[in-house]
């Protein structure tokens, strides 16, 4: 049985970045967000049919996040260069385009088993997003079969929650009350 992340401090890591503008390279560690929310998220391979309606859509929401202090940060088992190549290609060609966020590069594998999401005998990540607090704790995890897309409104609806600072009911979304214990 996977270990349980929710709860904890997310487990660490560095890696190798194409930047989300095709131009170049970086490296980025969990350590570059303290102070910050993070969406991290997995999806499977570049140059595949599902992921780049996740990838375009969380890069289209990235502004509206940035303003709840909220960073992006994308990762799949492929290669920088091949990173690179698919946000360089058109979008009717299959690519990405620019990006308002980098993708990583999980070439070890390490991270996506760190965070319990590695299909060990493909060698490559399930669809999983975490999302991280500001001090680095672990506070909510959504894994799909990869045939499966996440949702960008649920995202930014739990983002939201879980910065209320209060109990959430099932539905609840911004302007909702929370509930009150008595």
């Amino acid at each position: 049985m996977a270990e349980r992340l929710v709860g904890k401090q997310a487990p660490d890591f560095t890696m190798e970045t194409a930047f989300g503008d095709g131009t170049g390279f970086g490296k980025v560690s969990l350590s570059d967000y303290a102070g910050k929310w993070l969406v991290l998220f997995f999806y499977p391979l570049d140059f595949t049919f599902v992921c780049p309606t996740e990838i375009t859509g969380l890069s289209a929401a990235t502004p509206t996040l940035r303003d709840m202090n909220c960073d992006v940060l994308g990762v799949s088992t492929d290669s920088i260069h091949s990173h690179r190549a698919w946000i360089n290609t058109p979008i009717d060609q299959n690519g990405l385009g620019q990006l308002n966020f980098p993708l990583a590069a999980d070439l070890t594998k390490k991270v996506a088993r760190d965070y319990g999401i590695l299909i060990e005998e493909e060698g490559i990540a399930l669809r999983g997003l975490f999302i991280i607090d500001p001090h680095g704790e672990l506070k909510y995890q959504v894994v799909n079969h990869n045939d499966v897309g996440r949702s960008v409104d649920e995202t930014l609806r739990v983002l939201q929650a879980l910065q209320s600072g209060g109990l959430c009911p099932m539905n609840w979304k911004p302007g909702d009350k929370n509930l009150e214990v008595k």
